[in-house]
């Protein structure tokens, strides 16, 4: 046996720095203090006798060990987790049927749904994504198991998860030459949640505006603010350089906060579903 005892919760905390771009993020997402992730951190290149990670400011990429040890630790992780799970559940069988918004991180949720799927080999996960309107219709008819989707505060339930709050603004490209009237408006589709909060302000404020620009994503949204199209809608995270807060020509109401949650069908929780609630919200939250 080598005399060097790896610490899987220390290979844990190390993964979550790289994966969520920080110290402090990871700590948000392990539900700890960053002292002592940056404590975890550190003596895990102590045990293991160099830095595993460069640091640039407050950004950390891993070094070429870092990557080897990331590398090991996942396959180590995804191995105790299974082992894990075995012991804490039953095992596990029987179909959930799962949505997302469009604009949930894909890569993310794809790497979450098989992980679970590799922790519980019996269980069948069918998933697709749709609007937060269509799915939070499709959850309460049943005809889906779990949804990810976006509310505002007075459409939040007891039951959901919340996975993280951020507030909507509008926003415009910092290159922009702003016109007096009318608005040219960059958004999603006809039913998005921001669209129906945020025409409404526009018209109350007795202001034109005309849609100059449709997309399905927010990338899609982004781009067209970017390339100075004019005017949209999105969560203050998206604010850049490049995509900076708008200023309309007269005071708009405020805008609501944005939550994006998990929801299950209301009075139904099998185990598949809760195991597979349980796993999404402490990896996305």
């Amino acid at each position: 046996m080598p005399a060097l005892q790896l610490d899987l919760e220390s290979i844990r905390t190390l993964i979550a720095v790289v994966d969520h771009g920080g110290m402090t993020n990871a700590a948000r997402h392990l539900d700890l203090s960053q002292s002592a992730v940056s404590h975890k951190i550190k003596r895990l290149e102590e045990k293991v006798g160099r830095p595993l990670l460069i640091r640039d400011g407050h950004a950390v990429r891993p070094n070429r060990d870092g990557v080897a040890l990331i590398e090991d630790g996942r396959a180590m992780l995804d191995l105790h987790d299974r082992a894990a799970a075995r012991l804490v559940y039953e095992k596990i069988s029987g179909r959930v049927r799962i949505g997302a918004n469009q604009d949930f991180y894909t890569d993310r949720l794809t790497a979450v749904l098989g992980r679970f799927s590799r922790l519980h080999p019996d269980a069948i996960v069918q998933f697709a994504f749709a609007t937060t309107e269509q799915l939070s219709q499709q959850v309460d008819r049943g005809d889906i198991d779990l949804a990810i989707i976006q509310v505002i505060d007075e459409q939040l339930r007891p039951d959901d998860v919340v996975l993280w709050t951020d507030q909507v603004c509008w926003v415009t490209s910092s290159q922009w030459d702003q016109p007096s009237a009318p608005v040219p408006l960059i958004s999603f589709s006809e039913d998005c949640l921001y669209q129906l909060t945020g025409r409404p302000q526009l018209e109350r404020a007795g202001l034109d505006y005309f849609l100059t620009f449709s997309g399905s994503s927010t990338s899609a949204v982004l781009a067209a603010v970017e390339a100075g199209l004019g005017v949209g809608l999105v969560t203050s995270q998206y604010l850049s350089d490049e995509v900076v807060e708008w200023t309309p020509p007269v005071e708009l109401d405020p805008l609501p906060r944005i939550h994006q949650v998990l929801r299950t069908v209301p009075g139904e929780n099998p185990e598949v579903t809760r195991a597979l609630t349980d796993l999404l919200a402490r990896e996305l939250r």
